[in-house]
């Protein structure tokens, strides 16, 4: 089985959890010898180091290596060059969360791509404009960035063999549809996060909204990550439920280092909220929490590590109650840092308004910290053994951060049975699924 499979971030590059969900997925399934044709997106790299890669221009131009016009694609080859794993990298920005300047700094070298006939992207999505509503920190060219990388992808789809086609989030839909186009290969669309969550509402009306309707609509297959995001795939895009497929998202553990908790000498405990600072994440519900908290807890300090667009609005409402020497702002954080962060803290809170899955539980249950959980999220479906609560009730998730604070046993105790659970949650499983769902559909193509 090969699989041509598109997405717009993979490790060490990342920005948020699609790409530790990639890279899962990916080594699973070539663990298990599926081949995995992964096209990348990736802007101003510099290596020399082309061996086994094949990249391409935004236009879906083949560029050889060691040309004037390489001298713009990454090449991540030590690291990511499996047996059953090849790359290739497009020369593109696309990347979601950055702001317009970056966007500004670099557009002229994309102008001779940007004619009035790639200003519509009608071919991928009809009726679809130049024109975008943007959520949680999208720049406002992006659009553009999202065609010239199905314009790549119809190249890639001509010039090599595969039995499927998988496209991960909606970056990825019209790369997925155009290569179905011109392949006629069955494509999977793999639903990590919708604008239904992003923007807050179930009224989508954005142009990405249509692209995800166009790519649900589109796909022979749609993967969801959760019940809970099947069940919003069916409520707001119309998608029918025996076209839905469950797989659920997990954790890669083999690469996370045995981690004890470092205990602060003060006895100060400490609470992490670490996720995009976007409506999505709910951090303002973290933030009323906190207040709460420490009224009654004085001693507790909490960190908020992570950026996006709602990131100043939350420095200045702890800075309104008050709060600003038990709150630390971490911004983005990566590697050891990460690591650290998880070591010194007592607890996890994930306060999400809507979260199709969460790995960042699962990664902090590696770390042996307790978790306390929004129920409106797709990864309680698989944990037991954490503390939940409804994003809204800030008072319940007070009083829970408290419990867990003022009682170590209980965190004890929710540690030592997610080290249970965490056994069955495998990236393996999901791979299981995945080639079952290949499987069948390239036997009807």
């Amino acid at each position: 089985m090969r699989v041509l499979m598109f997405g717009w971030e993979f490790p060490p590059h990342i920005s948020g959890g699609l790409g530790s969900a990639c890279e899962g997925i990916v080594r699973a399934l070539t663990g298990r010898g599926t081949e995995v044709l992964f096209v990348l997106p990736r802007l101003g790299g510099k290596s020399n180091e082309t061996d086994g890669l094949t990249m391409f221009s935004a236009s879906g131009t083949r560029v050889a290596a060691g040309s004037r016009e390489a001298s713009h694609v990454v090449s991540d080859t030590n690291t990511y060059w499996k047996k059953n794993l090849h790359m290739e990298f497009v020369d593109s920005m696309l990347t979601p969360y950055t702001t317009p300047q970056h966007y500004e700094r670099v557009i002229s070298e994309y102008s001779q791509y940007r004619t009035s006939a790639e200003r519509r992207i009608s071919e991928t999505v009809p009726g679809g404009e130049y024109c975008v509503q943007m959520h949680g920190g999208y720049g406002p060219d992006l659009m553009s960035e999202v065609f010239k990388y199905s314009l790549a992808a119809r190249t890639i789809a001509q010039q090599n063999d595969f039995d499927v086609i998988h496209a991960h989030d909606w970056m990825a839909y019209p790369a997925g549809i155009m290569a179905r186009k011109v392949s006629g290969k069955p494509l999977i669309v793999h639903v990590h996060a919708t604008e239904a969550d992003r923007s807050g509402s179930e009224i989508v009306r954005s142009e990405i909204g249509r692209i995800e309707y166009e790519g649900m609509h589109a796909a022979d297959k749609v993967v969801a990550v959760s019940h809970f995001t099947k069940n919003l795939i069916m409520r707001v895009y119309g998608v029918p439920e025996h076209k839905i497929e469950v797989v659920h998202n997990a954790v890669s553990q083999k690469e996370a280092k045995k981690v004890f908790h470092v205990a602060n000498p003060d006895g100060e405990k400490q609470v992490l909220f670490m996720g995009r600072i976007t409506l999505q994440k709910g951090p303002e519900y973290f933030v009323e929490a906190a207040r709460l908290v420490l009224k009654v807890m004085p001693n507790v300090r909490f960190v908020m590590a992570g950026s996006g667009d709602m990131l100043l609005s939350m420095v200045s409402r702890v800075a309104r109650y008050r709060m600003g020497r038990r709150f630390t702002f971490t911004g983005f954080l990566k590697g050891a840092e990460v690591e650290n962060m998880y070591a010194a803290s007592d607890l996890y809170v994930m306060p999400s308004v809507s979260e199709p899955f969460g790995i960042a539980p699962l990664e902090a249950m590696v770390y042996d910290v307790p978790v306390l959980m929004s129920k409106q999220s797709g990864v309680s479906e698989v944990v037991n053994n954490a503390l939940k609560v409804d994003f809204w009730d800030v008072r319940k998730m007070a009083a829970s951060i408290c419990a867990v604070l003022a009682y170590p046993a209980l965190g004890r105790f929710m540690v030592a049975n997610c080290q249970e659970e965490l056994k069955t949650i495998r990236w393996d499983n999901a791979a299981v699924k995945l080639n079952r769902i290949y499987s069948e559909l390239a036997k009807r193509s």
